[in-house]
């Protein structure tokens, strides 16, 4: 049901909808890249607001740079993003990064000198750590934080794809 507010409100949840639709395509209308696809935060701190513009509310605010998050939405200078437990809502381009990074979800991940299970242990992350994305196979991941690198298991990261392949 839409109830008019003022020209202004119709307008933009109208391209709010478009944007939508468009990024179910596969491509952003805007950038033409992969939708959806993960990004980071570039800010320490980032608004995020209710619609794709300023005089939109502020529901929250991110407070973690690098947070990895997925952009599922575009809309001109906007993108609409959401979080490991799916909050989310609009931010601006500018507080974004295409530098990639994941969320550990795995208490004491053991991260693996070479993409093997039975290869040895560099180091074990705790829950909720932040780290540098490198490259993936289909099950591992190269990842680095505080100054330790290996290879950990796919599935126990957030903010790669489980189909995603990278170099």
């Amino acid at each position: 049901m839409w109830r008019l507010l003022g020209a202004g409100f119709l307008v933009v949840a109208l391209a709010a909808s478009a944007a939508v639709a468009q990024s179910n395509a596969g491509r952003g209308p805007i950038t033409n890249l992969p939708m959806p696809r993960y990004v980071s935060m570039k800010a320490n701190e980032g608004n995020v607001r209710r619609g794709p513009s300023l005089t939109h509310r502020i529901d929250w605010v991110f407070k973690r740079r690098d947070m990895p998050v997925q952009i599922t939405a575009e809309h001109g200078h906007w993108r609409r993003v959401q979080d490991r437990d799916g909050a989310g809502g609009w931010v601006h381009y500018a507080l974004l990064s295409g530098v990639r990074t994941v969320l550990v979800e795995k208490d004491m991940m053991a991260v693996h000198a070479r993409p093997d299970p039975t290869s040895p242990i560099n180091a074990a992350f705790e829950l909720g750590v932040v780290a540098r994305l490198g490259s993936c196979g289909p099950d591992w991941c190269q990842i680095s934080a505080g100054g330790y690198r290996g290879w950990a298991a796919k599935e126990d990261l957030w903010g790669v794809a489980a189909e995603e392949l990278r170099d």
